[in-house]
Formats: structure tokens, C-alpha cells, sequence
């Protein structure tokens, strides 16, 4: 017999599925679940306020819910059951004050933006915006952060906003925004940045639409405007062009922590009102990022050929006959920019795309080399050897071992 009688206790998760933060929290949540259920969990994508009736008839012992409206507010705060609550805006706060009593998980907006703004100092931009969504308490917090540590190296910051205010109103009500009635206005504000530029979206979301605003505008990216969101939604910055770089929250902890939290809630025990923050972590490197601002418009235009290429059994050569001036004159234009040849910056792009599938896919070494433009599995082989002093194969090993030793040991409730 457990705390809660013969049956385990009953959980609403209104947690969306639909994005990576959603999913990595409730990844959180079933770990937590695992190492200490059983709970009975109840997730549907419904409206909470088609939710929370059912609740009663069902018998829910607690609820873990985003709160996207103030009539979710309101049956949040009726239902009278414990309850920790993800990311109420200040406007929900104040127009229902029974929210303020609740538990909340809310994301680490100022870290997020220093480590994008560090991000992309790193790779010597000297020009910067940021791009964000109306109307959103987290999305004002990261471009100020964003602004305030790019102030303190003396740089400045091109903040972009919408003009149209049915934007806003999409934004806010949740509906899907009207892609058609803005993308001609963040084109044209894009083509007027300096460049290179290094820009900041405020999520994952605003991130791909900047790319997809650049596509249509013709502006290369990274070489022309570099391009960083926050979430690290896998699948979805995956699936941009190019694919996105992105700040990694950590939201599977700060699932797990909640969980823990309503646990012992649910349990009886009093809890002071707690704010339980996803770290952000890191930036997760992609193509969107992964390049050196230059402002030699032949040097940015062969990095282009080179990162888009790779994969394609190209040479110098191919790069000299791309940009169309003397193989000697972008050699050394290269070498001092870079401080690397041509041929070494095609065998780093190749590098980072081998070690990539050696971590994250099952081909063998030969598929790798091809895939990654290499015609020999030996001199993919040479390479990883001067490089990390292992053949593929014990790097794929080590690296394997290495991402399991850094899961972090399961919290205990307290």
C-alpha cells in the first residue's frame, strides 16, 4: 500500500509534444516516474479546459500543465489540486493571482543569450541582431541579456520588430502567425544588416523562419549572416536549410525536478512556492554557425562552395574554379584570414561531419569516408589518427562511453 492507497497517484501532463522542449521535459518526468513511480499519467493534446472536468470524474491526484490563456489559469487555480505550472507569462500572473501560489518551470532566458552572444563572438563577428517574438516576457529577457553582454565588449545590437500588429496578436493568442503578411518585412530588414552578421533568434521556431527569411532574400548563410536559436529542438533545427544551430536547455533536469516537486505535493508534505529554472547548457554547433566571419566577399564565397560541397568528392581545385580569381591570390587571402589553407579547411569540415556520423549513427568507416567526400577509408583513417591519435572505430568506442559517463545520476527526492 502506498501513500496515496491501493492505486498509484493520477497525473495530467498538458505539456505540448509537438517541440523539443516539450518532449526533453517529459523525458524528464518518465525518469523521474521510472526510479519512483508507478504514477498513473493522463496526456492529451485537448484544450486544458476540456481537460480538467475529466480530471474530477477520473480522480487526478495532481497536474503539470502550461498555461497559455487566462481561462487555463482559471481552471488550473479550481481544480484546487497540486499543481506545478510551466512558463506563465507576467500577464497571466497578474490577471490571476492564485497562479502566483504555484510552483513554476521557466528556462534560463539570460544564460541562453549570453552563451549565443559568446557563441558568436567566438567566431569574430563583429555585427549583431536579434530577432524575437511580440509580446513574450522569455523572448524581451533574451534580447536584452543578448544586448546587454554584447554592450559590455562596446557592440551594439539590431533588434528587429514586426510592424504589422497582427503579428503580436498571433503570437500572443497562439494561433499560427501569418507567415505571408511578415516574411516580406523580415527579408527586407535582413538585407539591411551589415555583414557579417551574427543573428540571434529567440527560439528554435524564429530561428528557422530567419533562415528561411535569408533564402529568399539570397543571403548566404553562415558566411553572410550566422544564425543561432534557443531549445535545440534536434529534430526541427535539423530539418532547417542549412540546419540551425541552437542553445540546449536543460529541460529534461528541470522535468525531473518538477516531478520530484509534485510528488511530494501529492504526497502531503508542505512545499514553499518554488521557481525551477532549465539551465541552459551549451550551444550546439551546426551549419547555420559554422564558420569564420570574413568580410573578404571571395574568402566567404568559398567557404560557402567548400561547407556546401564537402560531401561531394571536391578539391582545391574546385574551390580556385568556384570563385573564379588565381588559386594563388586566394591561397594567401585564405592562409590570412583563416590561418589555413583551402585544403585544410575542406579536411576540417570533413572531420566534423565524420565524427559526427562515428557518434551518431551505426555506418561502417567506409560509408562514413564516402559520405563525408573521402574515397578511401585509409586516409579518413590517417586523418583521425593525427588528429585524435584513434582510428574511427576506437573513436566511435570512446566517444559512446564518454556521452554515457555524462548523464547526470538521478536526483532524489527530497
Amino acid at each position: 500500500m502506498t501513500a496515496f492507497g491501493d492505486q498509484p497517484p493520477r497525473v495530467a501532463i498538458l505539456v505540448e509534444t509537438a517541440r523539443g522542449y516539450g518532449r526533453q521535459l517529459l523525458r524528464g518526468v518518465i525518469h523521474y516516474v521510472r526510479l519512483h513511480g508507478p504514477w498513473s499519467i493522463y496526456i492529451t493534446p485537448g484544450d486544458l479546459e476540456q481537460v480538467l472536468p475529466r480530471m474530477k470524474r477520473w480522480g487526478g491526484t495532481g497536474v503539470l500543465a502550461r498555461v497559455e490563456s487566462a481561462r487555463a489559469a482559471r481552471a488550473i487555480a479550481a481544480a484546487g489540486l497540486p499543481s506545478v505550472i510551466l512558463g506563465p507569462s507576467q500577464r497571466h500572473l497578474l490577471r490571476n493571482r492564485t497562479l502566483a501560489r504555484f510552483s513554476n518551470i521557466v528556462s534560463d532566458s539570460e544564460g541562453a543569450a549570453v552563451l549565443a552572444a559568446e557563441h558568436l563572438r567566438e567566431r569574430g563577428f563583429r555585427n549583431f541582431a536579434f530577432v524575437g517574438g511580440p509580446e513574450r516576457l522569455w523572448s524581451h529577457r533574451r534580447q536584452d541579456a543578448f544586448c546587454r553582454r554584447l554592450a559590455e565588449e562596446g557592440l551594439s545590437v539590431r533588434v528587429y520588430r514586426a510592424s504589422d500588429p497582427a503579428v503580436g496578436r498571433t503570437w500572443h493568442r497562439g494561433r499560427p502567425r501569418h507567415w505571408e503578411s511578415e516574411h516580406r518585412e523580415l527579408t527586407r530588414w535582413l538585407r539591411e544588416l551589415p555583414r557579417p552578421c551574427g543573428v540571434m533568434a529567440c527560439n528554435d521556431d524564429r530561428g528557422r523562419e530567419v533562415l528561411e527569411a535569408c533564402r529568399l532574400a539570397g543571403i548566404r548563410v553562415p558566411e553572410e549572416l550566422a544564425v543561432v536559436g534557443v531549445d535545440n529542438d534536434e529534430l526541427w533545427c535539423e530539418l532547417s536549410d542549412p540546419p540551425l544551430s541552437s542553445v540546449a536547455l536543460d529541460a529534461e533536469g528541470a522535468g525531473y525536478r518538477a516531478a520530484a516537486l509534485l510528488d511530494r505535493m501529492m504526497r502531503g508534505e508542505k512545499c514553499e512556492r518554488q521557481t525551477i529554472t532549465a539551465l541552459a547548457l551549451r550551444v550546439v554547433t551546426r551549419r547555420s554557425t559554422d564558420v569564420v566571419a570574413v568580410e573578404d566577399p571571395d574568402v566567404a564565397a568559398a567557404l560557402h562552395f567548400i561547407h556546401n560541397r564537402a560531401a561531394e568528392p571536391i578539391d582545391v581545385g574546385d574551390v580556385v574554379a568556384a570563385v573564379c580569381v588565381s588559386r594563388r591570390a586566394l591561397e594567401l587571402r585564405f592562409r590570412r584570414l583563416l590561418g589555413r589553407t583551402i585544403h585544410e579547411e575542406l579536411d576540417r569540415v570533413r572531420m566534423r561531419r565524420a565524427e559526427q556520423l562515428l557518434r551518431e549513427t551505426d555506418l561502417a568507416v567506409p560509408q562514413v569516408a564516402k559520405a563525408v567526400g573521402y574515397s578511401s577509408a585509409g586516409y579518413l583513417a590517417r586523418l583521425f589518427r593525427k588528429r585524435h591519435g584513434l582510428t574511427p572505430a576506437q573513436y566511435r568506442r570512446d566517444s559512446r562511453v564518454a556521452a554515457a559517463a555524462a548523464r547526470p545520476a538521478p536526483e532524489l527526492p527530497a
